[in-house]
């Protein structure tokens, strides 16, 4: 059930563009979505896209991933092991305005008289570049022409070439390259989706630097004692005579270029930018790694910068780029469609690419929403597409949970469990949810991780890492579902978990949730292999796992028992699952006399009354039913997607996605469709409305499993991968590489025919349609599509 229509902008101000999201006039109407759009990111560092001279903004935010502040969790009443300390991703020293005044005329673009007037990001570049003509009241005519960047390949840099020739006159031309941090408190808000304010500044200043065109400004947060420093330098670019000033405070510095321009030259300012953050480091070696940055972008110059920039790109492109032809009546055209699917694809890259020590949050950096907090959606919605496209990262976000297992095991013990339980919220790898019913008790939060570990295992065949770090979490995670869950007599004794929150937050608390329980089986199956194999595969290793964890082989005895005799509701007269044993016994909700206005329901109604009700923010059932396809029949999935769509809000931005791949499945193909369009619009589209406030990132990872899980049928349990294509009429052609255990398989969807395609690599044993194909180096395999 979808609640909101997609808001298409004005076609003829943002055209499609197969490879640009493209703004062809300035447009103040859309200025906050707009921010969140043009937003320019490598994983590490982001800058949403506000105009280059600082103004008009709604959010100037500059933000590094896993930079944050911390602050007592407020509750009206106590109770123990509620989680304590919050953590919220804060802004840093903005350092991307460069203000520019001709004849003492400030160039404004609201009141600008503008003749001419592009800006684009483009995904091939990595660039968000905008070319302007401006004509002052005086008449002369100034064009300006600027490219920013955040660097893929240099993790702590960015750069911005800004260049402006007045046309038919001399001027006077004042250039101001600015860096400031705005230390104004922030305020709070009444949307738990978005961020918490403080009421004191965030940033305390520590030291701050100024020599030639150089400016440092370094801070130190004032509870998580966490330091950054940003370092600004230039190069100046004309051939008319100028001069500069620098000067610099604790908070702000500016080097500013007064040129006697002449008509028709052009003066570029080039812009170099650095951002150094740490725990333990000084803001002396903060600043000397500022420093060298700066040194190193110097001598290469922004061209070599931007160089290495288009590489990067087109390496990602060549692993990561869906291809899609529409057919010749489809109402999108086939420009369109790959604009929108391109586009999250490079929001995906900008949000995890040099993430590194850190996850992706579920704004990515775009913006400060939901505190720059990590949750499940990294597992289960962005591993798939990096697990195929960009193993690497997938791999560095695995160990990124590996590395605060001691803090799980710790939340454990509070919550009065064994073994490891990960936080449902986090930066720093304490739980931060205030919030225990739909937040804490989403234990599932174990199973997510499991999981995209096996799914990681099974794609790349990176045994060692399984052996390692995997089997220490697997451990600790199967001792924490055995300690939650207990045989229940009631059940036949069958084991039970009674008193969790699922994926859905509308239904919380509650006993024996299906997608928990589900997953936990799954956990503690691959949990038990795993030792086992362990023990029987490298028996050193196995006794360092032993020592290390203390673990006892009867514990996997116990796992496996556990999950051989896992519950889980159904019920026989409707022939579904249950949500959770006792979701029919609810009432369920007047959709019918609920106006649209009144969604998401988590902001007009009270919890209690969404918990006393049949109604699904996110859907349970169905996700799990594509996520353990196996573990269902045909006739099973078809039931319970027949029962839980029509009860299935749309609040979440998770849920399309998935209903879109279940609807192509079990041949509902108008819903998928349609589902799909939601999913794939979300942000372009401002389906959920609220846009100005960050990308869905989840749900732009969702996009690619449309595709690639969704249409072209990709089904990947145990290892094994298979397809059973399902190409809507919209759609002629569908193209998309894999990287399957180091070899690049390349997939085609054309008509009725499918081809695959092993780029390079050993040989590849795939199923299509349930037939065997035997793949080797550079010899295609077309078969046909059977309907």
């Amino acid at each position: 059930m979808l609640q909101r229509q997609p808001f298409h902008p004005p076609t003829h101000i943002y055209p499609a563009d197969a490879w640009r999201w493209v703004e062809t006039k300035f447009a103040p109407d859309f200025l906050e979505q707009m921010e969140t759009l043009f937003s320019t990111a490598n994983g590490y560092l982001g800058m949403r896209g506000t105009c280059d001279e600082g103004d008009p903004v709604w959010q100037n935010s500059t933000l590094i991933n896993g930079f944050y502040e911390t602050s007592q969790i407020e509750y009206a009443e106590e109770a123990y092991g509620y989680a304590k300390t919050g953590q919220t991703i804060v802004n840093v020293a903005d350092s991307k305005t460069i203000r520019l005044y001709v004849d003492d005329e400030p160039f404004y673009l609201p009141t600008a008289h503008l003749s001419q007037y592009e800006r684009a990001l483009d995904m091939r570049s990595g660039t968000l570049d905008r070319t302007i003509i401006w004509e002052t009241s005086s008449g002369k005519q100034v064009k300006i022409r600027s490219r920013r960047f955040v660097s893929f390949e240099h993790r702590h840099l960015a750069a911005i070439s800004y260049e402006v020739t007045v046309l038919n006159a001399n001027a006077p031309i004042v250039l101001s390259s600015e860096v400031c941090y705005d230390p104004t408190p922030s305020s709070n808000t009444n949307d738990p989706r978005l961020t918490k304010g403080f009421k004191e500044r965030v940033l305390l200043p520590e030291h701050h630097f100024c020599e030639k065109q150089r400016i440092l400004l370094s801070h130190r947060t004032r509870n998580s004692q966490m330091s950054v420093t940003c370092g600004i330098d230039h190069i100046f670019e004309t051939g008319c005579s100028y001069l500069y000033e620098a000067q610099a405070s604790e908070d702000k510095g500016k080097v500013v270029f007064s040129v006697d321009a002449q008509a028709g030259v052009p003066i570029r300012l080039i812009k170099l930018i650095t951002y150094h953050t740490g725990q333990r480091a000084s803001a002396q070696e903060l600043c000397d790694r500022s420093n060298r940055a700066l040194d190193r972008a110097l001598r290469q110059g922004f061209d070599q910068l931007l160089a290495s920039q288009y590489d990067y790109l087109n390496d990602f492109w060549q692993r990561s780029d869906v291809q899609i032809e529409g057919h010749p009546d489809a109402p999108d055209s086939t420009e369109k469609m790959q604009q929108v699917l391109r586009f999250n694809l490079f929001h995906i890259l900008q949000a995890s690419a040099r993430s590194q020590d850190a996850g992706v949050a579920a704004k990515g950096l775009t913006s400060q929403a939901y505190e720059g907090h990590y949750f499940w959606d990294m597992e289960i919605y962005v591993l798939p597409f990096l697990i195929y496209t960009s193993p690497q990262i997938a791999k560095n976000l695995l160990r990124f949970r590996y590395n605060m297992l001691q803090q799980a095991r710790s939340r454990a013990k509070q919550v009065s469990q064994a073994g490891a339980l990960f936080p449902w919220r986090t930066i720093n790898g304490e739980e931060a949810s205030g919030n225990y019913a739909a937040g804490t008790a989403q234990y599932h939060i174990n199973a997510d991780i499991m999981y995209a570990l096996k799914k990681y295992i099974e794609a790349t065949g990176d045994e060692e890492f399984r052996f390692r770090e995997g089997a220490e979490m697997l451990v600790e995670t199967a001792r924490m579902w055995y300690s939650l869950g207990f045989f229940s007599p009631r059940k036949g004794d069958q084991f039970c978990i009674n008193g969790v929150t699922g994926p859905d937050e509308y239904n919380t608390v509650v006993n024996n949730n299906a997608y928990t329980n589900l997953m936990a089986r799954e956990n503690l199956w691959y949990a038990a292999e795993t030792i086992e194999t362990l023990r029987d595969k490298n028996a050193e290793q196995f006794q360092a796992l032993v020592h290390q964890t203390h673990l006892d082989l009867a514990e996997v005895e116990c796992w496996r028992k556990a999950a051989d005799r896992m519950y889980l509701p159904y019920d026989q007269s409707r022939g579904i699952h249950l949500q959770h044993d006792g979701f029919l016994d609810d009432e369920v909700w007047d959709f019918e006399n609920t106006p649209p206005e009144k969604y998401p329901l988590l902001l007009h109604f009270h919890p209690l009354v969404i918990y006393r009700h049949q109604v699904i923010k996110q859907a349970d059932v169905v996700l799990a039913m594509f996520l353990l396809g196996h573990e269902f029949s045909q006739e099973q999935k078809r039931r319970n997607f027949d029962y839980y769509d029509p009860l299935t809000t749309g609040d979440s931005s998770l849920s399309v996605c998935i209903q879109s791949i279940l609807a192509a499945e079990i041949g509902y193909m108008d819903e998928a469709i349609e589902y799909a369009a939601y999913a794939s619009l979300m942000d372009l589209g401002n389906v959920a409305g609220n846009v100005k406030d960050g990308c869905h990132i989840a749900a732009m990872g969702g996009t690619w499993m449309i595709q690639v899980y969704g249409f072209a049928g990709l089904r990947d349990d145990d290892g094994r991968l298979s397809f059973h294509p399902r190409l809507p009429k919209i759609i002629q052609r569908l193209r998309f590489p894999l990287t399957v255990r180091g070899q690049r398989l390349w997939v085609e969807m054309h008509d009725k025919t499918a081809t695959y395609l092993l780029q390079n690599g050993q040989g590849l044993s795939i199923e299509h349609q349930g037939k065997v194909l035997e793949l080797s180096e550079g010899h295609p395999v077309s078969v046909e599509i059977e309907v």
